[in-house]
């Protein structure tokens, strides 16, 4: 990719003489065309959000315009005439920004008062804080939980509020995006009963209309920047498809060297030759798996040069993650092996290469972790490292689909029932909710607020309604859609705690016998305590790696839309899943070879949420040449490829769905594959599913017939998280169907009447996904498993785990994350098991 050059413009001339100097003293001369037009539009008092690529200096377009506001209310009486608030999706970039707002503020003197507050900030210091300091950086998960409920202990904060800063903001979408949209709502609530009117500045990775998708975030209007006008250095960006090994998968299967293994060997060479590099994996366990090949290998090379690699991940404790950032900030590491907590905008400035072992899920994220590279304009390599899975092969045989498209749109949807639901009770327990704040929470709150009356969770008074509990309201829900408390991870005989894991992530990576992994050792799971959250580990050094299976199994609760494809039906509405993780299989860590396969008992969980589906007819199935002894398998194999391929439509990774297939099911009575949102009440992709299903199921069909093997492997039908063992699969049957299932498909999107979006409010909020043609992004295979004969599922727990099921013959099964909680109900409970949220529709 070429390199390009700048565009330099000069600052606003409000900006204050004292910052404009202290930008010059950072070595900054002039400012970037986009950042002194950003700035200009924050100082107007205009929310605006600046979309543009990493390194391009987004902090600084927001940051000039927050120091030189600081500056002005420094003067009033009390010192404090002016706040910002700045918020981050992960602890490590709010704590890297703070380092780099009191370097360049220097020389402000006491002016700008900066402080991290987050859940390591230590009790002594969150006073001072409250009262004094006018810049606070936090994350969404904090002013949820601690700022929001407290807001009178912030009242002199929030009465002063200026600036409302969101980073990385294209990282809040599906599930998690929903939740913080309502806590910006919240925060603007307090803030206007404070007198204060936040203007919102928001920074973002290059993305599909940034301004609809930070307008829809904050339910206020937003300008748009993004016209890049930074300079960038040349980037060579290789796309690394493993050799096939010696080694058959199942059913013969030609089976490749794994992206681990490959990637592992990347890091070494590039540290071998004294390049600084980092390498995203997709999962916790892959950071360490290849943070541990890494040092064994550099060991026999060089036995210092072990020492300088690392893994850095979610649940490590906080002095740990601090220690990784400074030895990388530093140079003392040259490389890591990281999930994406490192692909957001922590400054680690001359990096020479980035290794992507995996397709990251979205174009989005691709363009972000590889842009880590060449900071500072120099030129610097980009390596993806494809997974033996349907989309990642698509990808490096179809280049086209990554450098010729745009990124994607973000979606979320703020009015999910499941969503809004605990915020107004968080929102009411703050400040009784009136009719003037019905508007700005969206039009799904009137017909919410009588069912929490119903359950007894708010009650109305005065033409207000209040909260009824003792408990916290802000504790009904998990912002972050985890469900329940972390499980702690604690080692046998020590009693030393090592770390957490996200409850929804337990049953499947801290089952008892699973191999957990822990910066570079290696333990073995011997119980989980899932009523006290306790994992007991113990050291070890098994030859192997551990990867769960679950069943699942899906029932129709209500048909929203259905459109005929031929004499089949599309079909999008509310359906009912129940996921259970039955087992688990032991595989070699280089090959993937299965050692065998030990029984779990665990409860199953059940999710309400959303899907799209499609059903097939006798008639479609003759002209396919489907006969009954191949039925199973083809559709089996088109759920696997269909589930692969849907990434490259929506913006979510292929653990945030799930997918069944079945020849005859029990609601529509004809042969079936559902896609269903992985999230209790859905987030939004299974309705880009049906939006975009002409495209995206053209794109399965052309994934599979365009694989070369003969019966289907991992990078076309296979996933090495079947239930089933991959069986039933029939490959050309697969094709066959889907041939003649879209020679009856409308090219046309179809609407979707009735469907939850978010809808436009007296505040402005627009509606959800746009109708236009969606832009394309990417995919990745994941577990399944399956409910009964005969059907198929897949099924894939949350980010970061493996989970696997497999009920009975012929069916197949992958699963989204699934009811993320300890223990689930019987199928038919009202709401997400684990979750005291309050019942809704």
């Amino acid at each position: 990719m070429p390199p390009r050059a700048g565009r330099h413009a000069v600052w606003p001339d409000r900006i204050r003489a004292e910052v404009v100097a202290a930008v010059r003293a950072a070595g900054i001369e002039h400012p970037w065309a986009h950042q002194a037009r950003a700035a200009e539009h924050a100082l107007d008092g205009e929310s605006v959000v600046v979309a543009t690529g990493t390194a391009s200096g987004k902090s600084l377009a927001y940051l000039t315009p927050v120091l030189s506001t600081l500056l002005d209310g420094a003067e009033a009486p009390n010192g404090r005439g002016a706040t910002a608030l700045y918020l981050a999706p992960t602890k490590a970039l709010a704590a890297d920004q703070c380092r780099s707002v009191k370097e360049l503020s220097q020389t402000l003197g006491r002016s700008v008062r900066s402080a991290v507050y987050d859940g390591d900030t230590p009790f002594e210091e969150r006073e001072w804080i409250r009262q004094y300091a006018n810049y606070v950086l936090t994350n969404p998960d904090m002013l949820h939980r601690s700022i929001l409920p407290s807001h009178p202990r912030w009242s002199s904060f929030l009465k002063s509020l200026k600036y409302v800063v969101i980073d990385e903001c294209h990282t809040y979408r599906g599930v998690f995006g929903s939740h913080v949209a309502q806590v910006l709502r919240r925060l603007r609530r307090l803030c206007a009963r404070y007198g204060a009117s936040p203007v919102f500045l928001l920074a973002s990775a290059t993305a599909a209309e940034p301004a609809v998708a930070a307008r829809r975030l904050t339910g206020l209007p937003v300008v748009e920047v993004a016209d890049d006008a930074s300079p960038r250095g040349e980037l060579v960006f290789a796309l690394w498809e493993p050799p096939l090994t010696e080694l058959h998968g199942e059913k013969g299967a030609p089976v490749r060297r794994t992206a681990t293994a490959e990637a592992a060997d990347l890091l070494t060479d590039l540290t071998v030759q004294g390049m600084r590099s980092i390498t995203f994996v997709r999962s916790r366990r892959g950071a360490e798996l290849i943070s541990v090949i890494a040092q064994e290998r550099l060991a026999e090379v060089d036995r210092s040069l072990a020492g300088r690699v690392a893994a850095y991940r979610g649940g490590y404790l906080p002095e740990e993650r601090r220690a990784l950032e400074r030895a990388l900030h530093s140079g003392e590491l040259l490389g890591l092996a990281a999930t994406n907590a490192l692909e957001l905008g922590v400054d680690i400035s001359g990096l020479d290469a980035v290794v992507i072992a995996g397709y990251p899920g979205t174009r989005a994220s691709l363009w972000q972790q590889a842009g880590r590279a060449g900071r500072s304009g120099q030129g610097a390599l980009a390596v993806l490292v494809a997974r033996d899975d349907p989309l990642d092969t698509f990808l490096v045989h179809h280049p086209e689909a990554l450098f010729d498209r745009p990124v994607e749109s973000t979606v979320l949807d703020p009015d999910n029932p499941y969503v809004l639901a605990p915020h107004l009770c968080a929102a009411a327990e703050e400040l009784p909710l009136t009719e003037e704040d019905l508007a700005l929470f969206g039009p799904a709150t009137e017909e919410l607020l009588p069912q929490l009356e119903a359950a007894k969770l708010l009650r109305r008074r005065t033409r207000a309604w209040h909260w009824t509990r003792r408990e916290r309201a802000a504790d009904l829900t998990d912002i972050r859609g985890e469900g329940g408390r972390p499980v702690q991870v604690v080692e046998v005989g020590t009693g030393r705690l090592l770390g957490t894991v996200d409850a929804g992530a337990a049953h499947t990576s801290v089952h008892e016998g699973a191999v957990h992994l822990h910066q570079g050792l290696t333990y073995l799971v011997r119980s989980l305590d899932l009523e006290d959250s306790v994992a007991l580990v113990e050291r070890a050094n098994p030859t192997y790696t551990t990867v769960a299976r679950d069943t699942t199994s899906i029932t129709v609760l209500e048909t929203d839309t259905e459109i005929p494809w031929g004499d089949g039906r599309l079909c999008y509405g509310s359906v009912e899943v129940t996921n259970h993780v039955v087992s688990f299989l032991r595989r070699r860590v280089i090959t993937g070879e299965v050692l065998g396969e030990t029984k779990l008992d665990l409860p199953p969980r059940t999710l309400r949420t959303r899907a799209v589906w499609w059903t097939v007819t006798e008639d479609q199935l003759d002209r396919a040449r489907i006969n009954p002894e191949i039925l199973g398998g083809a559709l089996h194999a088109a759920e696997h490829a269909s589930i692969g391929m849907l990434p490259l439509f929506a913006t979510c990774d292929r653990w945030d769905i799930g997918g069944v297939s079945i020849p005859l099911h029990p609601d529509t009575l004809l042969p079936t594959v559902f896609v269903y949102d992985g999230h209790p009440g859905g987030a939004g992709f299974a309705e880009r599913a049906f939006h975009t299903a002409h495209a995206w199921l053209t794109a399965t069909r052309q994934a599979i017939a365009s694989c070369e093997c003969d019966a289907g492997c991992p990078s076309c039908i296979q996933s090495p998280k079947c239930g089933n063992g991959n069986d039933p699969l029939h490959k050309r049957g697969a094709v066959r169907l889907l041939t003649v299932l879209l020679e009856g498909a409308p090219v046309e999107k179809p609407d979707t009447p009735g469907a939850a979006q978010p809808s436009a409010g007296a505040d402005g909020a627009v509606p959800g996904p746009p109708r236009g043609p969606e832009p394309e992004p990417t995919p990745r295979p994941e577990p399944e498993a399956g409910p009964g004969p005969g059907s198929g599922a897949e099924a894939g727990p949350g980010p970061g785990s493996g989970a696997e099921a497999g009920p009975g013959p012929g069916s197949g099964a992958e699963a989204g994350p699934g009811p993320r909680a300890e223990a689930g109900p019987e199928p038919g409970a009202e709401v997400p098991p684990g979750r005291p949220a309050p019942p809704v529709p």
